[in-house]
Order: structure tokens, then C-alpha cells, then sequence
């Protein structure tokens, strides 16, 4: 690892398929501080993805009732921060493969002593797929999750029908799905996508988008691009008890 007794560079390395990603892995420039804190923090509370194993998510999080949401691509972690100062009461595993984040984020967690976040570095996919057990999340959240906007990139998209499948098999009943995307052509399949999956219901009643929660804060990317005319859509969906 590029930090010892930090993240690896490729936690699942061969041991699972090599399928088309909806990310772009990124090491990216880590600064001194959040280096030191991968360097501390990963083996308290990091977590490769490996997808040799399933997690016990009461263990993880030292409690066996606290329920859990799974973030999917939290940038530098500070909406996750501010989301898990105000509702300590559930555990956020937060997941992404961009390095610097996974460093700012654990200063954060330390600095707020934020103890209901864990950090996961890797492929969300094989996390869901291969390490969290049936119906063992109280939520999933995929907040601006990379457009792929060029058409031939479409099909990496996140959000496709065999994900959100995946997903409701992860997620306990009554679990809220929550998405939320600046560019229009993504939100207008993430609707399309979630609306045919029979496993969730939208939680508007006119079977549209969802205003802004107040549990998601406003991060200063998506302020810069409200400034500049874009317009955010939530999709928020609830699963099924069947």
C-alpha cells in the first residue's frame, strides 16, 4: 500500500471479474494530513474491499442495533461528515477508490469524533454483491455519482437496472434508495430506472423527483453549480416490504 497500514491500491485485485466500472479508480495527491490520518485511522476504521468475506455490520460498527446507510462516492468526505454529526444514531459506510477522500474523511470522523462512519475503499459493487448480507442496510445513498455525459460511456453508468436489483436484495424493507444528480439525461434515466424496478417505490406521490431533504447538505460543488444554472434532482425511493 502507497500507506502502510492503509488502503490498498486494488483490494480485490483477480479475485473477482474484470467488468466495465462506473468509476475511474484515483489516487490522487494526498496531503501530508490526510496521509498521516490513513496512516493512523484505516485500521480503525477503514475497510478494503476485498470481497473475500461478509462484514458484520454490528461488529464494524461496535453495535448491533445501530442501523447503517451505505454511501456511495462521498469526494472529500464532507457532506458525509456533517451527515453523520447530525443523526449519530445511524452508521454511514462510506465508499469510494479516491484516496485524498478517504483521507480527509477520517480527519474529519477524528476531528468531530464522528464514531458512526467507516470508511471503504474499493469496488461498491462487490462490497454489495460479495460482503454485505441480505437486507442489512437501512439505506443506500449515491449523491453525483460520475455522468459518464458521452453517449458510448452510457452503459458505465451506475445506476442501470442489475444495480438497483443488487441493491434491494441489501436493503431491509422500508430502506430509503436516495440519489441526487446535477445532470439532467442521468436523472432523467436514474427515474426511468428506479420507477420499473418492482422492489421500490417512489415516495412522491406524483411518481416525480424529490425536493432537496434537509438531512443532505448543500456541498460547495453543488452550490458553485446551482450558481452557474444547474439544476439538482433527488430521487428518493423506498423499498418495498416485498
Amino acid at each position: 500500500p502507497m500507506f502502510p497500514g492503509g488502503p490498498l491500491a486494488d483490494p480485490a485485485g483477480s479475485h473477482h471479474e474484470r467488468r466495465i466500472r462506473s468509476f475511474r479508480p484515483r489516487r490522487g495527491r494526498v496531503t501530508p494530513g490526510q496521509g498521516e490520518a490513513l496512516r493512523r485511522l484505516w485500521g480503525q476504521w477503514g475497510l478494503d474491499i476485498d470481497g473475500l468475506s461478509r462484514i458484520d455490520l454490528g461488529e464494524l460498527f461496535g453495535d448491533p442495533d445501530l442501523p447503517v446507510v451505505l454511501e456511495i462516492g462521498f469526494g472529500m468526505g464532507e457532506a458525509t461528515a456533517q451527515m453523520a454529526a447530525a443523526d449519530p444514531d445511524t452508521g454511514i459506510l462510506a465508499a469510494d477508490v479516491h484516496t485524498p477522500g478517504q483521507g480527509n474523511l477520517l480527519a474529519l470522523a477524528e476531528r468531530n469524533n464522528l464514531s458512526n462512519i467507516r470508511v471503504a475503499n474499493g469496488d461498491a459493487i462487490i462490497l454489495l454483491r460479495e460482503m454485505l448480507e441480505p437486507a442489512s442496510l437501512a439505506g443506500l445513498r449515491v449523491y453525483f455519482p460520475d455522468p459518464w455525459p458521452k453517449k458510448r460511456h452510457h452503459k458505465r453508468r451506475l445506476i442501470q437496472p442489475e444495480f438497483i436489483a443488487l441493491a434491494a436484495t441489501r436493503l431491509r424493507p422500508g430502506a430509503l434508495l436516495h440519489c441526487a444528480t446535477d445532470w439532467e439525461p442521468y436523472a432523467e434515466q436514474m427515474l426511468e430506472v428506479l420507477t420499473a424496478d418492482p422492489h421500490f417505490e417512489n415516495t412522491q406521490p406524483d411518481g416525480g423527483y424529490s425536493p432537496r431533504p434537509d438531512f443532505r447538505p448543500l456541498t460547495k460543488f453543488e452550490g458553485q453549480g446551482l450558481e452557474k444554472g444547474h439544476v439538482v434532482h433527488d430521487l428518493i425511493f423506498r423499498r418495498r416490504d416485498t
